[in-house]
């Protein structure tokens, strides 16, 4: 029965037991325990490499929106144009929860595998016809209406990716390390923020704005193809996971995937949204609105602090490192102290954060790098505790014949939530009602964080085959 576990990564307690009981499924799991289970090299790279793609698109596309997007989409400059731009930013979140249900789905019912293939492939389609797009010179109205097309098309691919990335490292994962595995797909956030941002600081450091809204916005879109075809090839070569080639062998396969976990995880649903929606809020506050803020004039929706975008952008890679390791960190101790302790301990430590980082940010025309840097460097280290453990902690919310629409759905909807309009809402308030106003709203957010880590309870010795 040792060959079991060691083949499937499950429990030898459920396998026996199911062996014992039951000749033919006796049959079935014996046959499992001869599968092939992926190294630790090809789940990271199979789990990584979308999310990072996931993250880089995103990013890509939310610098893009703060700083080229009003004039090439727009046609002009100042607080509308920003806003208008900022909102086809939202338009990608919105979709996502369709997608989650329905690449959830085929993910519940034929698997983890072709799914996170196909979600990945419509994703990278959408960014890089993003790249392809004409200007609102050329075309008018009719190009801001392609852009928002794709960017749901890109939405729709982006519901079904993260979701089976953690499942494809959980549900690889020894019981006593899910949340270092969970890290997999977490660091996939990071390392395509830093491609992403580091594309534009090379881009903007060797041409000017005028080079930058004529082409060089186009650049990070068109090489997203690069990664989307080193993405693929990873995952067509992998296999299926463990936990759910059990799942089929033991009929636990669902039809309605999406109609059960509704009707039997309502509740954890709504606990995932909540526990996730602060970590988007705050990232798209650190990356995107401070990023406008940072080097906007007032005129222009910002906080006339007077950096550049290439200073700015510097300043956030380093930051970024700062979240990779926070990541790693946090879920070394949530495998050691349990999920629910690093996530309390980061959502009490972000309201303290939100009443403090305006103090940072208040200069006016200073450029004080000391200051934005501890904003930038303290934010991403809470954002890695925050974020760090729910690559295991909402898979583990759900049983495994729902886990990957539960998980993306609570996901996605904290997309909705958390980021959606987080750009367009905080540069509105800022603009208005100043600084502090962001703290709050990310100040809020992080209390409703806390109040549904409440609601939850411990998962680090669940049942992941249940």
């Amino acid at each position: 029965m040792s060959t079991v576990e060691s083949a499937t990564g499950v429990p030898q307690s459920v396998v026996g037991s199911t062996a014992a009981d039951t000749g033919a499924v006796g049959t079935a799991v014996n046959k499992l325990a001869t599968m092939a289970r992926d190294s630790v090299r090809t789940v990271i790279a199979a789990s990584m490499v979308g999310t990072a793609i996931e993250f880089y698109d995103f990013y890509a596309y939310g610098t893009a929106a703060a700083n080229y997007f009003p004039t090439v989409f727009f046609g002009q400059t100042g607080t509308a144009a920003l806003i208008g731009s900022l909102l086809t930013f939202a338009v990608a979140f919105v979709a996502r929860p369709v997608g989650s249900m329905v690449f959830g789905h085929f993910g519940d019912s034929m698997g983890r595998k072709t799914t996170l293939v196909v979600s990945l492939l419509t994703m990278g389609v959408a960014t890089f016809l993003i790249g392809c797009l004409p200007t609102y010179r050329m075309w008018g109205g009719a190009a801001v209406a392609l852009l928002v097309a794709c960017r749901f098309v890109q939405g729709i691919g982006l519901g079904g990716e993260w979701s089976g990335a953690a499942l494809v490292a959980t549900e690889n994962a020894p019981e006593s390390r899910r949340a270092l595995y969970g890290s997999f797909p977490e660091l996939g956030a990071p390392i395509g923020f830093f491609l992403s941002n580091g594309t534009y600081f090379l881009l903007e450091m060797f041409n000017g704005s005028d080079a930058m809204l004529a082409w060089g916005w186009r650049v990070p879109f068109l090489l997203s193809s690069v990664l989307v075809i080193v993405g693929l090839v990873v995952r067509v070569r992998m296999e299926e996971t463990p936990v759910f080639r059990l799942a089929r062998v033991q009929n636990k396969v669902v039809k309605s995937p999406v109609k059960v976990v509704f009707a039997t995880s309502w509740r954890q649903v709504l606990q995932a949204t909540f526990v996730v929606a602060v970590t988007y809020t705050l990232f798209y506050t650190l990356a995107t609105w401070s990023l406008a803020w940072g080097t906007k004039t007032k005129a222009q929706g910002g906080g006339a602090l007077g950096f550049s975008n290439e200073e700015y952008l510097l300043m956030l890679m380093i930051a970024v490192c700062v979240f990779a390791a926070f990541i790693v960190v946090s879920c070394l101790l949530a495998d050691r102290l349990g999920r629910r302790r690093i996530l309390v301990f980061s959502s009490c430590a972000l309201v303290v954060f939100s009443l403090v980082f305006p103090y940072l940010l208040m200069g006016e025309g200073k450029r004080d790098f000391v200051a934005v840097l501890v904003f930038l460097c303290v934010g991403f280290a809470l954002m890695g505790m925050a974020f760090g453990p729910i690559g295991a902690f909402l898979p583990e919310l759900f049983s495994a014949n729902v886990r990957y629409s539960g998980s993306g759905i609570g996901y996605n909807l904290a997309a909705i939530i958390g980021a959606a309009f987080v750009p367009t809402i905080a540069t509105w308030l800022s603009h208005n009602w100043g600084v502090r106003s962001v703290g709050l709203y990310l100040g809020v957010m992080a209390v409703c964080c806390l109040v549904a880590v409440a609601t939850c309870r411990e998962t680090r010795d669940a049942d992941f085959t249940r």
